[in-house]
């Protein structure tokens, strides 16, 4: 299953048909992940790399999004690692569609 499919399943199973609701909390999780990539772009040491990462892994844990979990957790537990930022970066990207 796919981040985007993830992400909308458990979305659903929680509110339902609310289309309205679904999409707000979406576009908050959407904004909320790329502000957690944009703090691991900017990490100025590996410490901080791996904090932003733990806060991307929990909120992917928290939307049900697993395979973004298990990429962010990867992330934290590695030093900076451009590559791995571009593939969560990319991840994320899809579910703002």
């Amino acid at each position: 299953m796919s981040f985007e499919q993830a992400l909308n399943t458990s979305l659903a199973a929680v509110f339902g048909d609310d289309q309205a609701l679904v999409l707000e909390l979406r576009g908050a999780f959407v904004e909320s992940a790329e502000r957690h990539c944009r703090a691991m772009a900017e990490a100025e040491n590996d410490g901080e790399w791996q904090d932003a990462a733990l806060r991307l892994k929990g909120l992917a844990a928290s939307f049900g999004a697993a395979g973004l979990m298990e990429q962010a957790g990867r992330a934290a537990a590695s030093r900076r690692d451009p590559q791995l930022l571009v593939e969560l970066q990319g991840a994320v990207a899809v579910l703002a569609l």
